[in-house]
């Protein structure tokens, strides 16, 4: 068993992972954006979850509306932007798996473990 506190400050950053799973948070100030045209994960689904905030995300070009409580499944090979559109940070909780990044947020290879 692990156990964890989350910050929710401003960035991306892995929490934790195991072989199967791993677990993110990412916090976008008013106006940014993570991700874009090239943006996709070859070899994990992320299921994003909105802690706090406002935003929208623009999935395979098609736009879904986020709010405190939405919860969006980005298949895997799904070319996705996350947009903060409120007034306050946007705080969302990601779920990888299998896993997507290195402990430091580089992307791992499809297929390869942490």
């Amino acid at each position: 068993m692990r156990h964890k506190k989350l910050k929710f400050k401003k960035g991306f950053r892995v929490a934790f992972s195991n072989k199967k799973a791993q677990v993110a948070e990412m916090v976008l100030p008013p106006g940014e954006e993570e991700g874009g045209a090239d943006n996709k994960h070859i070899g994990s689904d992320q299921w994003l979850f909105v802690q706090d905030g406002r935003g929208v995300a623009t999935v395979n070009g098609r736009r879904y509306v986020l709010g405190t409580g939405s919860i969006l499944l980005i298949e895997k090979g799904d070319v996705h932007e996350i947009r903060n559109t409120g007034k306050k940070l946007l705080r969302t909780l990601n779920w990888y798996v299998p896993p997507a990044f290195k402990k430091n947020g580089d992307p791992l290879p499809a297929g390869k473990k942490k």
